[in-house]
């Protein structure tokens, strides 16, 4: 048995736009400070924080076109990723720790650990 939940989404934003302004686009956009991240992270992501604090938001520089993905968390990595794919997904990229999807209808999505404690309590359980 396994739990996963929406964690957040990450913003791709293609390399030629500039992580600082895009990041500062998306905090004013959203009403969420952005905050950067340390050593290397700080290189490729910056974080919004959400007020309620429900989800996980990156502005992420990316090398493919900018689009708008979203994490899916789980204790249990490679459980849920099988999970998945019996629903019609594919593996696409095993990256650090996580799994980069592709959903029947083409969309990519992240696999990822768990992102805080909310998945204990608001996860779904399966079986």
């Amino acid at each position: 048995m396994h739990k996963s939940r929406l964690a957040g989404f990450i913003i791709d934003c293609n390399s030629n736009t500039e992580l600082d302004a895009a990041a500062r686009f998306w905090s004013g956009a959203l009403g969420m400070e952005m905050r950067e991240l340390p050593g290397e992270e700080g290189d490729k992501y910056r974080r919004l924080i959400d007020p309620e604090a429900r989800l996980h938001i990156e502005v992420q520089t990316v090398s493919h076109a900018s689009r708008v993905h979203l994490d899916i968390e789980s204790d249990d990595i490679e459980a849920e990723v099988r999970r998945l794919e019996q629903l019609g997904a594919k593996r696409v990229q095993q990256v650090h720790t996580w799994w980069v999807m592709e959903a029947p209808t083409g969309q990519r999505f992240c696999v990822v650990r768990a992102q805080g404690e909310g998945l204990a309590q608001h996860g779904k359980e399966w079986g």
